[in-house]
């Protein structure tokens, strides 16, 4: 096939059954940060495991080889297509646990008096774990961003950087600010002050899977139930960090660097189901002309193929509601630096709003979306909560277009 200017969306959404679901005809979904559709390559494959190979896995009879085949299916494709090792990729129920087991480890690991760097323009799942290393002596000092923007300024980071910095947590980009944050520019800072780097990509990854053998940090942690699989965390842990952090798995699991840091046992049926995400990724590089591409390659091609309709998507969306003064977006209003998660601040609840949303046939989130810290530092109450309107890839433009004429008729 020959390479083509622009994404298919015939083909994107053909790939996805609830576009086909009788039940959600009419309703366009605008709640993607919280939680993508899943694609029929996972949900085949969930099926497949559950139907021929639901046994305990890595066991010698056909069965269970064939299960413990697909877990290592879904992380060795994984691995490639992030551009790491296949040993390197863990798998846990959720970020935000991935994170604490994480915190546990570097509790273990640091003494008192050294620090840590954390932001408030975090989800609090990449914030709350670490500040409670406070209780055990570790001094948590808070990055934060710029009250009218919601920008995180490296700049700002500069001047914490010390020789007592052991750490420095930081979202790829907000799930309510939106804004893509440098992570190679930042993890360089920090790698020069001698402190390791943890990036939230939860936000991110959705739009795109990056290279993190290019991109630098030492932890990089997203969630596959966002990125159009199931609900699993992901996490990838530098190796030299991995071998000097205390294990948090049983003690025989100890030189098994995918089991150091998942303390319970995985979800078999799901960790398998992963490997549908990279079937997925690779059947849009197909079907887009790069058959050729193989591992990261393909993730770079596809990430660059989800990014550019994005922005075209999003700009309509942002020149809509920017210079409205009837509410606040928050984050930048060009596409081109933000991810597809349009944060709306109303000055009042939201939640009725997303309720009449609704009626239009738009499903929209209203919420603090767990970014208590951040809405406040904006000087935006958290209880009154924010209108969210966030979309993928395989959003149509039609459903933009709808998205705005039902904001334009209710706000």
């Amino acid at each position: 096939m020959e390479t083509r200017d622009a994404m298919d969306i015939d083909f994107v959404r053909n790939q996805f059954p609830a576009f086909a679901e009788p039940s959600l005809q009419g309703q366009a979904f605008f709640e993607n940060a919280g939680g993508s559709y899943t694609c029929r390559q996972v949900i085949d494959r969930l099926m497949r495991f559950y139907t021929q190979h639901k046994v305990q896995p890595y066991a010698p009879y056909a069965a269970s080889e064939a299960a413990g085949a697909e877990m290592d299916e879904a992380r060795n494709r994984l691995g490639a297509l992030l551009g790491v090792r296949a040993q390197d990729v863990s798998f846990g129920p959720s970020t935000t646990q991935n994170t604490y087991v994480l915190a546990q480890a570097f509790r273990q690991f640091l003494q008192p008096g050294e620090k840590i760097i954390v932001t408030n323009q975090d989800h609090e799942a990449n914030s709350g774990p670490w500040r409670r290393l406070a209780e055990a002596g570790i001094e948590v000092v808070e990055w934060q961003i710029d009250p009218a923007t919601g920008h995180l300024d490296p700049n700002a980071l500069e001047p914490l950087l010390d020789e007592s910095v052991r750490l420095v947590c930081f979202p790829h980009c907000s799930n309510v600010v939106g804004e893509i944050n440098p992570v190679t520019e930042i993890t360089a800072l920090a790698h020069a002050a001698g402190a390791f780097v943890c990036v939230d990509g939860v936000s991110y990854a959705p739009h795109g899977l990056p290279n993190l053998g290019e991109l630098g940090p030492d932890i990089y942690l997203f969630s596959a139930y966002k990125t159009y699989g199931p609900h699993q965390g992901i996490m990838v842990i530098n190796p030299a960090l991995a071998e000097i952090l205390p294990n948090q798995g049983h003690y025989f699991n100890g030189d098994v660097p995918y089991k150091r840091f998942t303390p319970a046992g995985p979800d078999h049926a799901q960790v398998a189901a992963c490997a549908g995400m990279a079937d997925y990724f690779e059947a849009l590089a197909d079907h887009h002309g790069a058959s050729d591409l193989r591992g990261a390659a393909v993730g770079t091609f596809v990430h660059d193929l989800m990014r550019e309709r994005e922005i075209t998507l999003l700009q309509p969306l942002l020149d809509a509601v920017k210079d409205r003064n009837d509410l606040r977006l928050l984050g930048p209003s060009v596409a081109q630096e933000r991810a597809p998660t349009v944060t709306l601040a109303l000055g009042r609840s939201a939640e009725p709003v997303a309720r009449q949303l609704s009626e239009h046939g738009i499903m929209a989130g209203a919420s603090d979306f767990y970014a208590v810290r951040a809405l406040s530092a904006m000087g935006v109450d958290p209880a009154q909560g924010v209108l969210r309107l966030s979309f993928t890839h395989y959003t149509s433009e039609s459903e933009v277009t709808g998205l705005i004429e039902a904001l334009d008729r209710i706000l």
